[in-house]
């Protein structure tokens, strides 16, 4: 059995990115820290490996630097050196046959400017039509929380909701607009529409202001993902798959890997976690938890504790989709031009309502340029494309192996880029439940969670279950949890 000394323990539950964040944030406290991850390595959807001798992520890769939690955290672990930006492209829509752009104005698939929707060729006349009448109709009532799909399409339509909304929150989510929270996926925009008659109004006042003439042929800096001063998005020249074993270094942690806590219980003043098997548990006391896990096993793990019952219901209404990100590397003369540049894009996302099975498609070597001319082990230069498969309802989809994935990825990708031959290289990497849903009431859920953990003594939680999926905001709920459970330890009485 694990036991006390004389320095608080904290255990941290998970050593995804929020649990690793969260003990990095601990690493000048005079506390004693331990990460217990269930699965062999660390990093939860933060992965990189190489394809065709390249070091590609195989999970997420990038994160959004608007919210300053992600590049403070990138800074304050010494990696900012390793910073890079994508390059000035722009990004399609895949649908009604052909790659068509992005409107430039737009928020999270709202467009704010009518006219460059209907430039775009994303909605029919008919679909921009209907999308301009939200200028003129009177207000529409919202009663609390709302599906993305009703809001939007009460003003905007239906065609605006299935080729631009859809596929944009289906990239975050892997879910649909039909079932996501209006509040909890798109807050900004929530609460501007609630200040402007016209959805379309509400988006532009999110929006920065358009610049003061064209940008050349690739559209103004907001189609491209930059903006004035700068891109919104960065990664690490490495991959951001390298950032977990910086923090788990950096940290000062003890770090155990395939350990998965199976029961949690106050003890004494305390608490006492249980790991390995019914016939050789282990034991770990703490002062402190934190939970740095996806909801349904938190609330298997608080669902023997008294006075939680609230929050280990609705633990268990946050359902999660799976899906995979199939990656595909081919050599430049494959793609007409030759060469992905020569498409104008740096990728392009689906609408479901188009059938496909290939929801989002990154040209990792147009996006990011210190991959550009990448070679392989070879030397070889390879064009690097990652596919994202599976939508929330898509099981069946995700259980093909793992060569019919792949084969389905570039058979779709050759329809819409021409891309000839196949594949030299692909790598099919499985998310199974990756990425919780934000369905309507998500935030009443979370209010719950956060009161009834709170008033449990030493106990936090943390993670991408609560206040976004991103990196950033897996982040900004690892430092609330550690400062949470430091206020409770300062406050204890001595000797305690």
């Amino acid at each position: 059995m694990e036991r006390r000394n004389a320095q608080p323990h904290v255990v941290i539950v998970g050593g995804g990115v929020s649990g690793l964040a969260a003990a990095f944030f601990l690493r000048d406290e005079a506390v004693r820290v331990t990460v217990l991850e269930g699965s062999p390595r660390l990093g939860g959807k933060l992965s990189v490996s190489e394809i065709g001798g390249i070091a590609v992520d195989e999970g997420a890769e990038a994160l959004l630097v608007t919210r300053p939690e992600g590049i403070a955290l990138i800074a304050e672990a010494g990696l900012s050196d390793q910073r890079t930006v994508p390059g000035p492209t722009s990004s399609a829509i895949w649908t009604l046959g052909a790659l068509r752009p992005l409107p430039r104005r737009q928020f999270m698939g709202v467009p704010s400017d009518m006219t460059e929707l209907a430039k775009s060729g994303v909605l029919s006349d008919e679909g921009v039509a209907r999308a301009s009448q939200d200028l003129e109709l009177p207000p529409t009532a919202r009663d609390g929380d709302v599906p993305v799909a009703r809001y939007v399409g009460a003003r905007l339509g239906e065609e605006v909701v299935e080729r631009l909304v859809d596929p944009l929150l289906g990239g975050v989510y892997a879910g649909r607009s039909a079932e996501l929270s209006f509040e909890a996926t798109l807050p900004a925009l929530a609460a501007a529409s609630r200040k402007h008659r016209s959805l379309a109004e509400a988006a532009r006042s999110l929006l920065p202001p358009p610049p003061p003439a064209p940008a050349g042929p690739a559209g103004p800096a907001e189609a491209s993902g930059t903006r004035a001063g700068g891109s919104v998005f960065t990664t690490l020249a490495g991959g951001l798959g390298i950032l977990p074993a910086y923090l788990a270094k950096a940290s000062g942690a003890e770090v155990r890997t395939a350990t998965m806590a199976r029961e949690l219980a106050p003890a004494g003043s305390g608490w006492r976690l249980t790991v390995g098997s019914a016939a050789a548990p282990e034991h770990f006391d703490a002062d402190a938890v934190i939970l740095a896990i996806p909801a349904r096993p938190a609330g298997r793990l608080l669902a023997d504790v008294p006075g939680v019952s609230a929050a280990v219901t609705a633990f268990g209404e946050i359902g999660y989709a799976s899906m995979a990100i199939v990656t595909l590397a081919y050599p430049p003369s494959a793609f007409p031009g030759p060469g992905l540049a020569a498409l104008g894009w740096s990728g392009y996302l689906v609408p479901a309502v188009d059938g496909r099975a290939v929801k989002a498609t990154t040209f990792s070597t147009v996006k990011w340029p210190h991959l550009a001319g990448a070679t392989a082990s070879g030397g070889e230069p390879l064009e690097i494309v990652r596919c994202s498969v599976g939508r929330i309802g898509e099981e069946a989809l995700l259980q093909r192996a793992d060569d019919e994935l792949a084969a389905l990825a570039a058979a779709e990708l050759a329809e819409a880029t021409g891309v000839r031959g196949a594949p030299a290289v692909t790598r099919v990497t499985r998310w199974g439940g990756a990425l919780p849903q934000y369905t309507v009431g998500h935030l009443d859920r979370v209010a719950t969670i956060r009161a009834t953990v709170a008033a449990q003594p030493g106990l936090a939680v943390c993670g991408a279950a609560y206040d976004g999926v991103g990196i950033p905001a897996c982040i900004a709920t690892a430092r609330a949890a550690a400062t949470q459970v430091m206020a409770f330890l300062a406050a204890r009485p001595p000797g305690r």
